[in-house]
């Protein structure tokens, strides 16, 4: 096992009615900016049960924060912020309200010239309001994390820092009833990549960590596609489940002494900023084309993984991986989420493009041994077509 250092000081309030919660976490004193999405919150109940638990609180609120959260639109938040003198922010939506309002936290107090340059120059953030976050989307794991990614002008980049990291997290798996089945099949899928990018590398003998990420993959597989099922969609056991595992999936714990990938996210991070793709969908594309390139550097992971998440002990070496990679692809077919480039109307004249955005963000040695040159990024995306 490699040397880490691991903390994870994001307090979690897990389960139903737990919005509530947010009276006592945030300080009576602080001047609140509510960030949300597009307005589903208001038509499930989640902005009342929020209004009602800032009761006691001077608030303000700022929406629309997209998908693939955008500098353009984050920025503009900075004017209520001046305004009222904002010293707290509260997230309530997905993945990307979270990162959306991570970067807003450090955008305010960025001492630069450009906060832009938070994510074009990696500059280091120094300080940031303090967020606290209500789930509504189990997927990327941001809640309890110091990661974001926003998107400008067609680039979606990523940082991190643990200044931005939720002091506090609210998880009611009932919010998740009212998500789409696309949002839901995206959900497990973001989850069970993150897992992934920090399993699939090599053995450094890190047991713990390996079994961990294993039960995530294997209750993934088990309860996504009853997510998906009319029969078991409102069961919230099934959601709750789903709801932990993506949360544990990247709050540092079951990357902490193990090397790590990420390849498939870099790569799927240019699909969204040239295409617009949804997140995960890139990760369905990617995943399983990295697996069949890198299929030699990742053998006895792969091997591992063949046997414990998916129970294949019979064949030889290269048959028990190739029927571990299809079964990977059968999975995401069932949580509805394309495998092939082509099921997104993209083709081999749309590979430069991706290789080019690549070379421009720095993304040219990717991987756990940093050799995923930009040439192997192009078979890679070949292999996907």
């Amino acid at each position: 096992m490699l040397n880490f250092s691991f903390q994870n000081p994001t307090r979690i309030h897990f389960g139903e009615g737990q919005i509530a919660a947010i009276s006592q976490e945030i300080p009576l004193d602080a001047r609140v900016l509510l960030v949300y999405g597009g307005g589903s919150i208001k038509s499930n109940g989640v902005y009342q049960q929020v209004v009602t638990a800032l009761d006691k609180h001077t608030w303000f609120e700022f929406s629309g924060i997209e998908p693939n959260p955008s500098y353009d639109t984050l920025m503009k938040a900075q004017t209520i912020i001046k305004a009222q003198s904002i010293d707290y922010i509260l997230a309530v939506g997905g993945g990307s309200v979270v990162d959306g309002a991570k970067f807003i936290a450090a955008a305010t107090l960025f001492d630069g010239n450009d906060p832009w340059d938070i994510l074009a120059k990696q500059q280091t953030i120094t300080q940031a309001l303090p967020i606290g976050a209500v789930l509504t989307l189990p997927a990327t794991g941001s809640e309890s994390n110091g990661n974001s990614v926003v998107t400008r002008d067609g680039n979606k980049l990523p940082f991190s820092s643990p200044l931005v990291r939720p002091l506090f997290a609210v998880l009611d798996p009932k919010v998740t009833l009212s998500l789409s089945d696309r949002q839901i099949g995206n959900g497990v899928v973001d989850a069970f990549v993150h897992t992934i990018e920090q399993y699939l590398t090599y053995s450094v003998n890190g047991k713990v960590q390996d079994r961990f990420s294993e039960g995530l993959l294997q209750t993934l597989i088990e309860e996504g596609p009853k997510a998906l099922d009319p029969a078991t969609k409102e069961n919230l056991e099934i959601r709750a489940n789903i709801m932990w595992s993506a949360t544990m999936a990247l709050n540092g714990l079951i990357g902490a002494g193990v090397p790590q990938d990420w390849s498939t996210h870099m790569i799927g991070h240019e699909l969204t900023g040239a295409f617009g793709i949804d997140h995960a969908r890139t990760l369905s594309i990617v995943l399983p084309a990295v697996m069949k390139v890198c299929r030699e550097k990742k053998r006895e992971k792969l091997l591992q993984y063949a046997s414990r998440v998916w129970q294949l002990t019979e064949g030889d070496d290269n048959a028990r991986i190739d029927q571990a990679i299809l079964l990977t692809e059968q999975f995401f077919i069932k949580m509805q989420v394309p495998t092939r480039l082509s099921d997104v109307d993209l083709g081999t004249k749309d590979i430069d493009l991706l290789i080019k955005r690549l070379e421009e963000h720095g993304m040219t040695a990717l991987g756990e041994h940093g050799d995923i040159t930009l040439d192997k990024s192009r078979e890679i995306l070949i292999q996907a077509l």
